[in-house]
């Protein structure tokens, strides 16, 4: 039975996704008789949560290993709660937090994106236990269950919104960071890069459309059978620890030069890339450059962000470092290759094919057993709901709080019966 009373518990925050939800996940906890307090590393972090629990961190990272293991004996702390595992103020943090017994609540955006989030135990993406379960567990731990596979929610994830809490993020570090003089940003980019990048995408986002409409168009209309790659933030922590590529260059350089050897030479290569990529890797001029080198120019195109849905339906196949947009491929039964550690690289539904072989002849998933797999998400790691507006915080909190306070993390709860009952939404958007 999941347990909803946060007596005797003790919450520590870290760094969490842009906007109020860390906050207002941190004011429940408390209704349920939790003690929660947050570490904030400059700024944006101290606007988004507020004075009460607040605790500064303005001394060199250098001393935060030292620091946080402090925190955790002077606070009694149980429990960790942070959005992404790889960043060092995490990972340092989590190595500590094992080493006591403190449970780590880990938050990612969804990997069946984006009408869910993601809440494990532990770790996620390459650290996530899904890495170490095999279809045939996930299929048994069904066995015993009367679940459907439901509908994707109300659209919920606002484009417009994660954008604007970014860029007002990075504004306050930029303008009213004098105090946390210490604090180093977990990218390349300094903290004014950053906000510039921001500050463009802003400005350019309706310019951007336009272009992409039109690549789109041409896609669509053009009668020639297409393969999707899709592309990645190239600074994104799924990229840059559980792949093997350092760069996205690589990985382009990888995807035209197999397109190259194997596709049959009437077909086309669309390279889709991140909702919020934002210019600072030159996809477009190395595409182009890529292009001339194997003599393919003419077969392969760019669309900048967008919906995926529209193009996927009418693809032959998808090829990918480790994204989380490949569980829409799967889910329509297409064939699939990827490169780096994902939770959804199972042997029943992705390809180990030759990338050449794989363009020339792409095999298909077992789309039963990817079904599977994919009500064991939404049974346990997959939460309805988002971060970043109103209505997806509302119906993520509804939830993740008896998450929180379970002894049981969301996998073990569903595999020994124990897991309470999931509340589904049946909207299609």
């Amino acid at each position: 039975m999941i347990r909803t009373s946060g007596d005797d518990r003790r919450f520590l925050f870290l760094q969490g996704p842009h906007g109020p939800f860390f906050r207002q996940l941190g004011a429940m906890l408390r209704r349920t008789g939790a003690e929660v307090w947050r570490v904030g590393f400059n700024r944006g972090d101290q606007a988004y949560w507020g004075r009460t629990g607040f605790i500064p961190f303005t001394a060199d990272q250098t001393a935060w290993p030292t620091e946080v293991e402090a925190l955790f004996d002077r606070l009694q702390i149980t429990d960790l709660v942070l959005y992404g595992d790889t960043r060092f103020i995490h990972a340092a943090a989590i190595t500590r937090a094992r080493a006591r017994g403190i449970t780590v609540h880990v938050f990612e955006e969804g990997y069946l994106r984006p009408w869910w989030v993601t809440y494990e135990r532990g770790g996620a993406n390459g650290h996530s236990r899904l890495m170490d379960l095999s279809v045939s567990d996930m299929q048994k731990s069904l066995d015993s269950q009367e679940i459907d596979l439901i509908d994707a929610p109300a659209h919920w994830g606002d484009m417009r919104q994660h954008v604007f809490y970014g860029f007002a993020y990075h504004a306050w570090i930029l303008l009213a960071n004098r105090s946390y003089r210490g604090f180093r940003p977990h990218r390349a980019l300094d903290v004014r890069a950053e906000f510039l990048l921001y500050l463009k995408r802003l400005v350019s986002m309706p310019f951007l459309a336009v272009e992409r409409r039109v690549a789109t168009w041409r896609v669509r209309t053009g009668g020639f059978p297409y393969h999707l790659a899709l592309l990645q933030l190239e600074h994104d922590s799924s990229f840059q620890q559980h792949s093997p590529f350092s760069t996205m260059t690589e990985f382009l350089d990888c995807a035209i030069k197999g397109f190259a050897e194997g596709a049959p030479p009437h077909h086309h290569l669309v390279f889709k890339a991140h909702p919020l990529e934002d210019g600072r890797t030159r996809l477009k001029a190395d595409i182009k450059r890529l292009c001339a080198e194997y003599g393919v120019g003419d077969r392969v195109h760019f669309i900048r962000g967008g919906k995926l849905a529209g193009l996927l339906n009418h693809a032959r196949s998808a090829v990918t470092v480790n994204s989380t947009a490949a569980q829409q491929v799967l889910w329509r039964g297409m064939p699939l290759r990827v490169f780096g550690a994902a939770v959804y690289d199972k042997p029943e539904f992705v390809s180990t094919q030759p990338l050449a072989e794989f363009f020339a002849a792409p095999m298909r998933p077992d789309l039963r057993a990817y079904r599977d797999y994919r009500r064991f998400l939404l049974e346990t790691s997959q939460l309805p709901g988002g971060f970043y507006s109103a209505p997806g915080r509302r119906q993520l909190l509804r939830q993740v709080v008896d998450l929180l306070l379970s002894p049981d993390d969301p996998y073990s709860a569903l595999m020994t019966g124990r897991a309470a009952p999931r509340q589904h939404l049946r909207i299609v958007p």
